[in-house]
C-alpha cells in the first residue's frame, strides 16, 4: 500500500513530523539511509569513540578548494541526535526579529516567537526535557512548565555556579533531554558524542520515532538511500532510492525532505533536470545558500591544584552576554558547559599522551562559548561531480572572540587560571542550518512559513535547513517545534 506522506530522514525533523502525523491515520513512510545503532560496548567507550573513531562516518565531502572533508554527520536511525549533547533550548524571542550584531544585522523570521511557543511546549513534552526557567535573563515566556526538573549539578559544578554568581553572572540550568539515573546506570560517562542505545537520552529515535511507530499507519524503511527527486510540473512525482543494491522509485501525495541542512540542499541540487537546471525548489537561487554553523570554541580551564570530580558536568549555562556585551551593546552569545572531558577524550581530540591528557582533564573544567553565525548567501552547499561541496564562510567572528575573552576572564576569576581553547572545525556537525531558508518572498527564500516549498505543491522541507538565522543556542528544540507546526499544517491541508 503506497504512503500518503513520504519522509526522507529520521532525525529531529523527520521523526518529530512523523510523530505529529501518526495520530491522523495517514500512512507515513520514513526512509532512512542508515540502520539502527545496535547496543555495543563501544557506545560508552571513550577510547573507541574519540581515539579509534568507531562510529565515525566513511562519507567524504569536499571543501571549496576541492580538498576532502570528512564530516561528522551520522547516517543512522535518529540521525545526528544519536550523538548530540541533548541540549534542548528555545530560541529567545529576540532571535525571531531583526537583531543588530557586530558582524551585521540578522533578517528576522517570517513568524514570531509567539507563533512557535505552543509547539515548543509540545516538543519539550515529547522530548522529556529537564529544565527550569529561573535565573536566565533572556528566557522567553513559557505557557507551560518544563515536564521535569533540571538535571542536578554535581558538587564541583555547584561550586562553579557559586563562583560565577559571585562575579555577578546569572547562572541557569541547561535544559536537557537526559534521564540521568538511567544514563548513569549503564556507565559513568557523559553523553556528549556518546550514542544512546538504551533510551536514556531523548534523541529522535527514542522519543519521536518511538512514539510514531506505536501507530500501525507509520513504518520505517532503513538502509534506503534517496539519490534523486523527480519533478513533473509543480509536483514531486517520484523519489528514486537505492536499497540492498537495487534501485526503485517510490511516490506519495506529500514528500517531506528531512535529510539535514547539508544533504537536503545537496539532494535538491542533485535533482536538477531540463525544467529545473539549477536544482529543484530553486527558482530563487537560494537552495544551498546562507549556510550557518555557529561560532563555537571549546575551553579547557586548568588548575594543577584543583580536581574535577564530575562525571557528566554539562548542567549550567550563562546568557548574560546573549543580547548585549559588545562595544555598542551588540549580542555576543551563549556560554554552556561541555560534557565532561576525560583523559581518553582529550587524548583523542588533542593528540596528547594519555597520561598527560588524563592529568589535564582531571584538573580542569570544560566549557564552551557559542556565538551566532549570520546568514551569508556566499556561504553555501554545492553539488559538483556527484559530490557535496561545502564552502562555509564564518561571520560575526569579532563578537565570538570577545565572548571567548569574557569567558576566559570568568574562568580565571572562578579559580581556573590557565585557559586552553580551540574552535570547532568544519568537520563537526555543530548546528548546521540555513540552506533552504524560510520566508514569505518566493524570490528570496525556498520554503514558506508552513515549510512547503514555494516552487512545488507537494514538497515540504522539515529540518535545520529552513532556519532563517542560527541564533546562538542549540537548534534541536526549534527544529522539533517547527516539525510539530508543519505537521498541523499538513494534516489540515490534506484533510
Amino acid at each position: 500500500m503506497s504512503p500518503d506522506v513520504l519522509i526522507i530522514g529520521s532525525g529531529m525533523g523527520g521523526a518529530t513530523l512523523a510523530a505529529a502525523l501518526a495520530p491522523t491515520g495517514r500512512r507515513v513512510l520514513i526512509l532512512e539511509r542508515g540502520e539502527r545503532l545496535p547496543d555495543s560496548p563501544e557506545a560508552r567507550d571513550p577510547a573507541a569513540i574519540f581515539q579509534r573513531g568507531h562510529f565515525k562516518p566513511d562519507e567524504v565531502w569536499r571543501d571549496s578548494s576541492g580538498a576532502p572533508l570528512h564530516p561528522g554527520n551520522y547516517a543512522c536511525v535518529g540521525g545526528n541526535t544519536k550523538f548530540y549533547g541533548a541540549v534542548l533550548l528555545r530560541y529567545r524571542a529576540e532571535d525571531f526579529r531583526p537583531l543588530r550584531h557586530i558582524g551585521g544585522t540578522t533578517p528576522g523570521w517570517p513568524i514570531g516567537y509567539e507563533d512557535l511557543e505552543p509547539y515548543y511546549c509540545r516538543a519539550e513534552t515529547l522530548y522529556r526535557v529537564r529544565g527550569d526557567v529561573a535565573n536566565d535573563p533572556t528566557e522567553p515566556p513559557h505557557s507551560a512548565p518544563y515536564p521535569f526538573p533540571p538535571v542536578p549539578d554535581e558538587p564541583d559544578i555547584q561550586r562553579l555556579r557559586a563562583a560565577f554568581a559571585a562575579q555577578g553572572l546569572r547562572v541557569s540550568a541547561l535544559p536537557l533531554g537526559v534521564d540521568i539515573a538511567a544514563w548513569l546506570a549503564r556507565a559513568k560517562t557523559g553523553w556528549d558524542a556518546f550514542p544512546c542505545t538504551t533510551g536514556a537520552k531523548s534523541d529522535a529515535e527514542s522519543c519521536a520515532l518511538a512514539e510514531a511507530l506505536r501507530h500501525p499507519n507509520v513504518s520505517l524503511m532503513t538502509g534506503t538511500k534517496v539519490t534523486r527527486l523527480v519533478a513533473e510540473g509543480r509536483r514531486i512525482s517520484g523519489v528514486e532510492v537505492e536499497r540492498a543494491g537495487a534501485r526503485s522509485t517510490l511516490s506519495a501525495p506529500v514528500v517531506v525532505l528531512s535529510a539535514g541542512a547539508i544533504l537536503s540542499a545537496a539532494l535538491l541540487l542533485a535533482s536538477a533536470d531540463a525544467d529545473h537546471p539549477h536544482g529543484l525548489a530553486n527558482r530563487s537561487d537560494q537552495v544551498g545558500r546562507n549556510f550557518m554553523n555557529h561560532n563555537l570554541t571549546g575551553m579547557v580551564a586548568y588548575n594543577p591544584f584543583r580536581r574535577n570530580r564530575t562525571i557528566y558536568e554539562k548542567t549550567i549555562q550563562i546568557n548574560d552576554f546573549y543580547l548585549t556585551g559588545g562595544p555598542a551593546g551588540e549580542p555576543l552569545g551563549n556560554i554552556q558547559m561541555l560534557g565532561r572531558v576525560t583523559g581518553p577524550i582529550l587524548a583523542g581530540e588533542a593528540g596528547l599522551p594519555l597520561w598527560l591528557a588524563s592529568h589535564i582533564a582531571d584538573h580542569s573544567i570544560h566549557i564552551m562559548a557559542m556565538s551566532e553565525d549570520l546568514p551569508d548567501p556566499d556561504s553555501r552547499v554545492m553539488w559538483r561531480n556527484g559530490e557535496v561541496v561545502l564552502d562555509w564562510r564564518k561571520t560575526n567572528t569579532q563578537a565570538h572572540d570577545l565572548l571567548v575573552r569574557r569567558l576566559k576572564q570568568a574562568m580565571r576569576r572562578a579559580g581556573w587560571p590557565i585557559t586552553l581553547s580551540r574552535g570547532f572545525p568544519k568537520s563537526k556537525p555543530s548546528h548546521q542550518c540555513g540552506t533552504n531558508r524560510m520566508g514569505t518572498d518566493p524570490a528570496a527564500s525556498v520554503v514558506a512559513p508552513n515549510l512547503k516549498a514555494h516552487d512545488l505543491d507537494n514538497l515540504y522541507i522539515c529540518d535545520a535547513s529552513v532556519l532563517p538565522t542560527s541564533a546562538a543556542v542549540n537548534p534541536s528544540l526549534t527544529i522539533a517545534a517547527l516539525a510539530l507546526r508543519a505537521g498541523d499544517h499538513i494534516a489540515r491541508a490534506q484533510a
